[in-house]
Formats: structure tokens, sequence, C-alpha cells
């Protein structure tokens, strides 16, 4: 039987309080232990971080709302939370358990002040897709519109910053907040203002629109319609507008040739939304995508979108420039106008830099293809990390830019999941130029 959902500001906080308490008892637990060892027990230290990992998800998933996309962003930003917790966390990026369709009903009807009859011709039960703060359902109009209805989960809204400081608490308890309190709270900060964003409907609404406007000359983006008549707050429906999954991207209907040409379309996009537009689509993961065999892109989900400052963009593209060209000490600079370099430690070795620009360039190297079905970036990333402890004193998250390398990398993630094949350097090159 089907745990009943945890809507309640009160329900939330005693299920976050538990956890809390467990976290923190669980890690002074540890530190009492280490006191007596002769040597520090790595493995008992990381058994421990899986254990507190694991109950976190747990709680976070079942509640969803702030906490369980606050788990989303940090499973992707690795110099968030030790490692334990990254990987733990990304059960949250699957898809989520559906919620009653009972308060799903109730929700929409509160919302539209009418019956879901009078609404709809029908409202699909099983959802079309559930995520952290929200479900999707199929649907049709009464004029013969088939549309989605993406639906907020009760008591999400009212219950933000109680979860966010709850979850805060949870995190420095555990023993896992390793910055300084001024990142944490700038962190905390940029992740609260996007929720408040992402749980206005309205401002979605607004967002669809702008990036509609702006995709308006390239025919092969398409981004849903709202309709407006039976949209709100916390209900938005939108004109149905279906594609493949990257899953059921398949050889027998997408060529090479249109997997190449989708690549090139996702680059152009990104680099559009990040150096001309200057405003990205800050939630780019797999279920946000889908794709048609004759090249079409079909963009979902403009709740996280992320308007950049001119000279953030500036510092990034001098740092890009910097990196290609090898000027480390020009990169440097940069990385502190961007925010991600404490400004009053001395310079980083050169040699460090290089370590990780030799990494990370090797798609744009030169003008041949590069198979992203190949690609092992994320694994030397993985490999390197141990050398970050280093430095850790020298990069705090940088939190202005914080979405751009997340949709760079949910980005590389969509690139090989295609098996594109495709040469970026000369495109790049145009963008960093102009």
């Amino acid at each position: 039987m089907a745990r009943k959902p945890v809507t309640s500001r009160t329900g939330r906080f005693f299920k976050l309080a538990g956890m809390t308490a467990s976290v923190a008892g669980q890690y002074a637990g540890q530190k009492a232990r280490r006191m007596f060892r002769t040597e520090n027990d790595e493995g008992a230290q990381s058994e421990s971080y899986t254990r507190m990992a694991g109950q976190i998800a747990d709680t976070l998933g079942e509640l969803k709302g702030a906490v369980m996309k606050v788990g989303q962003i940090a499973s992707q930003t690795q110099d968030f939370l030790p490692k334990e917790f990254s990987d733990a966390l990304e059960k949250l990026q699957k898809e989520a358990p559906p919620m009653p369709f009972e308060v799903i009903l109730e929700q929409v009807e509160n919302e539209l002040g009418k019956p879901v009859g009078e609404l709809f011709e029908y409202l699909q039960e099983t959802p079309y897709a559930s995520a952290s703060i929200g479900q999707v359902h199929r649907a049709r109009l009464h004029d013969g519109t088939d549309v989605i209805v993406k639906v907020q989960y009760p008591g999400v809204d009212e219950s933000c910053d109680s979860d966010l400081k709850q979850l805060r608490l949870a995190l420095k308890l555990g023993g896992l907040l390793k910055m300084p309190k001024e990142t944490v709270d700038q962190l905390f900060g940029e992740i609260r203002v996007r929720l408040k964003e992402e749980l206005d409907y309205e401002n979605e609404a607004r967002n669809l629109a702008l990036f509609r406007d702006f995709h308006q000359d390239q025919p092969w983006v398409m981004i849903p319609e709202v309709i407006a008549s039976h949209s709100t707050r916390k209900v938005l429906t939108l004109g149905l507008l279906e594609g493949d999954h990257v899953s059921k991207v398949n050889p027998e209907r997408y060529s090479q040739e249109t997997l190449n040409l989708i690549g090139h379309r996702i680059f152009t996009i990104m680099a559009d939304q990040l150096f001309r537009f200057q405003c990205i689509h800050g939630d780019p993961h797999a279920g946000n995508f889908a794709y048609r065999p004759d090249g079409t892109i079909v963009m979902y989900d403009f709740g996280c979108v992320k308007k950049l400052k001119p000279e953030i963009v500036e510092a990034y593209r001098k740092a890009l420039i910097a990196a290609l060209e090898e000027d480390y000490q020009a990169l440097d600079q940069y990385l502190i106008d961007l925010g991600a370099r404490v400004d009053n430690q001395p310079a980083v070795d050169e040699a460090y830099y290089a370590m990780w620009r030799d990494i990370l360039i090797i798609p744009f190297l030169n003008d041949e293809p590069y198979d992203f079905a190949e690609a092992d970036i994320h694994k030397h990333v993985a490999s390197k990390t141990s050398t970050v402890f280093k430095y850790l004193d020298y990069f705090k998250p940088p939190v202005e830019s914080i979405f751009i390398d997340r949709m760079i990398a949910g980005h590389y993630w969509m690139l090989k999941r295609l098996g594109v094949q495709a040469a970026f350097r000369g495109e790049l090159e145009k963008y960093l130029r102009n």
C-alpha cells in the first residue's frame, strides 16, 4: 500500500528533523571512534558517509520539493558534498515515485476553480512524468487540443524555506559542508532563488514565451505553447509536443548523420543561450529533451532558467580563450572574476591548470570529429578529484556560474548517450572571437 504523502509543513519539518538528528548522531559517533584510532580509517568513514547519504537520499525522495531539488543539484556538483553523497543522491535524478492521483485532482480543481470534468475531456491518471516539485499528466481540452498538465505537489511551495534550513542543518551537523559559511550562504541563497522561480508556474510560462521568441528563427527547436486559460501559479497546461526520449533513439530510426546533426544543434542551442541570449535553460537532464528523426529537438521544463550577468559571460568567455591558448596566468585571473577562485590566495600552479585543461579540451582539440559515444572525460575527471584537496582553500563553488557548469555537464551526457560524432572547435571559436 502506498505511503500517504507528507504535505503539511509540520509533517515535513518533523520528517527532516528526525533525519537531521540521526545524521548528527552518526557523525558524532564517527568522530568519537576516530579519536581512538591510531590512524584514520578511510574505509570506515566512507561506510559511515554512505549510510548517512542513503538515509538523506531516501528522506528527500519521499518528501520531494525543495530538499529533493537540492539533492539533485548536489549530485551534479562534486565540490559541494563528499563523493558518497553525490553517488547516493544520483538516484534522485531518476523519476520520483508518483503522488496519488486523488491528491493531483484536488490540486487541479483548487487551482483552476472548476471540476476536472468541466476543464478537460479527460485527464489521464497515470503520470506522463513525475519529478521533484510537480507531476505531469496527459489530458485533452474540450475543443480536442491534446495537452499536458503540470501540477505542483501540495505543500511544496509553503515549505521551501523551512525545508532548505533543515537540510542545511543536517548537512552541517553531519560534518558535510566543507566550505566557509559565506560560500554556503551564497550557494543556498542561489538555490533558494532558483527554487522560488521554479515553484512559480506563472514565471515558467513567461520563460517559455521568452525562449520560444529567442529560438523563433530555429524551426528545428520546438518549445511547448502555454494554454493560459488552464494555467495558474501551481498548475501549468501546455500544448502536447512529443518526441523520442534519448533511450528510444535507435539506429533503425536515427542514422549517424541525423545524430551528428542533432549534436551540432544541441551545441548551437547551448552556445546561443550562453553567449548571445545570456539566459540558459538550467536543468538539462535527459527527461527535459526529446528528439525526432528529422533532427528536431523538443525542449521541456523552463522552471529553472538562469539569467546571466554580462560580466560573468565575459569572464567565462575569456577563461575559455585563456585555457585554449594555455595562458594559465590569465586563466587564474578570469577564474577570480568568475568567483571560482579565492582572490587572496597566491597563484595556482600552472601544471594544475594544464592537467585539467588537457582533460576537458579533448572534444575541441582539432577539426576532426570526436566520438562522444566513446567519451570518457568523466572518468578522467573522477580519477583526478583527489588532487582537488591540495587546492581546497584556493577554490570555491562558483555561485554565479554554477548553472553554466551544470548546463555543460548535462549536454555532455546528452551527446554521449546519443552517440554524436562531431567537431565543435570551429563553432566554439566563432562564439569566443565575436
